[in-house]
């Protein structure tokens, strides 16, 4: 017989009174007291009190309670502000159970109260032995649905694992084409995040950033080795044909969601405009550029210079360090220029600082491509 795949529903604890903890939120301390026993005697122990709604929603932030039982009735913020606050304040896969015991027999409150979010509503008197079946089988919900949140949240986090593992491999792809060693793009996203350091961006777009820039090259992919491994310099028409890298850079990359992607893609289509617009694809100048390309512009310059490729020898650190600064406000943005400086100046441009292990970047791409995406700068 074939095993069923394991679900969800397998991973629910068995129904403990004492892991739970009940809130009890009454004006009445003598209703407060009687609710405490009586939970206490069905085994749930940890039972907390308010005497209103404005204990509650004072510390709505740290709200820490499976379940919520609520008068309506009671001096200042009353049950319908409580239900109302916490309806706009809880996230939307927080579920915590909200059952409103109240003297009001009115049907107009009760409609009121389960439109405002309530989970379940009881009048006083109520039989004590169908609220403990309600309370039971509301906190088992309370279990379910925090099972499931978690196992959305483990799919998510697969996810983002293999949309990273997809952008290093393509990132492999296109460097392995025309570097020999495969650590140009290690470089450049490395020496980029370094230079954006020192231009004070925010820190979650110097993260992506160090990421996103080891696919600026990817659209060599879709460029004729002809072309891309020929020995000597190019001729206009080949030369026509490289520049496109940064257009089928940019589609293989458009239509992404997550703020790496769309990094990435801004990246690859900027990467080789220039500063007094000479550049290309577009022809953009100074800070029509995005900020990205500017930065990459510079560490991708630096390293091909520094480094044997098929049609050339590496230059001199000193050497290509003089033509960084001769190009400043020419090619490149004096202000990452200027960053470039201070970065050489502490040894950030030495070989042995770059990265090298492409799991760690894998798990680095997956957790920042978890967070929120940055304002732009």
């Amino acid at each position: 017989m074939v095993a069923r795949p394991r679900s969800g529903y397998d991973r629910v604890p068995v129904h403990d009174p004492s892991r739970f903890r009940i809130l009890v939120v009454d004006d009445d301390v003598d209703n407060q007291t009687y609710l405490r026993r009586l939970l206490n005697r069905h085994g749930y122990t940890d039972v907390a009190t308010a005497s209103g709604g404005g204990e509650v929603l004072d510390d709505i932030g740290r709200l820490d309670a499976d379940l919520v039982l609520l008068d309506l009735h009671m001096p200042g913020r009353d049950g319908f502000d409580v239900l109302a606050e916490l309806g706009q304040r809880l996230a939307d896969n927080c579920f915590i159970p909200i059952v409103v015991l109240t003297s009001d027999p009115r049907p107009e409150s009760r409609q009121r109260a389960l439109q405002l979010g309530a989970t379940d509503f009881l009048t006083r008197p109520f039989d004590h032995h169908e609220l403990m079946a309600r309370l039971r089988n509301l906190l088992d919900r309370r279990d379910v649905h925090r099972v499931l949140a978690e196992q959305v949240q483990l799919s998510e986090s697969e996810l983002r694992h293999a949309h990273a593992e997809m952008l290093v491999r393509l990132a492999r792809a296109a460097e392995y084409r025309d570097d020999q060693t495969g650590r140009h793009t290690w470089r450049v996203g490395y020496l980029a995040r370094l230079i954006a350091i020192e231009m004070s961006a925010e820190r979650r777009f110097v993260d992506l950033l160090g990421l996103a820039a080891r696919l600026h090259d990817v659209g060599k992919i879709g460029v004729p080795d002809r072309v891309l491994l020929k020995p000597g310099p190019l001729d206009p028409d080949e030369f026509a044909v490289m520049k496109q890298h940064t257009t089928i850079g940019a589609r293989l990359l458009s239509g992404g969601h997550s703020p790496l992607t769309k990094l990435a893609e801004t990246i690859a289509l900027h990467h080789h405009e220039a500063w007094d617009g000479g550049g290309y694809p577009a022809g953009k100048s100074r800070d029509a550029i995005p900020l990205a390309g500017r930065i990459v512009a510079v560490a991708d310059v630096f390293d091909a210079l520094t480094h044997t490729r098929h049609y050339k020898d590496a230059w001199s650190i000193e050497d290509a360090i003089a033509e960084i600064r001769r190009q400043r406000g020419v090619k490149f943005d004096p202000d990452a220029v200027d960053a470039f400086d201070r970065v050489h100046a502490n040894g950030g441009t030495t070989e042995t600082a770059a990265p090298s292990d492409d799991q760690d970047e894998i798990a680095r791409m997956a957790i920042t491509a978890s967070q929120p995406e940055p304002a732009k700068p």
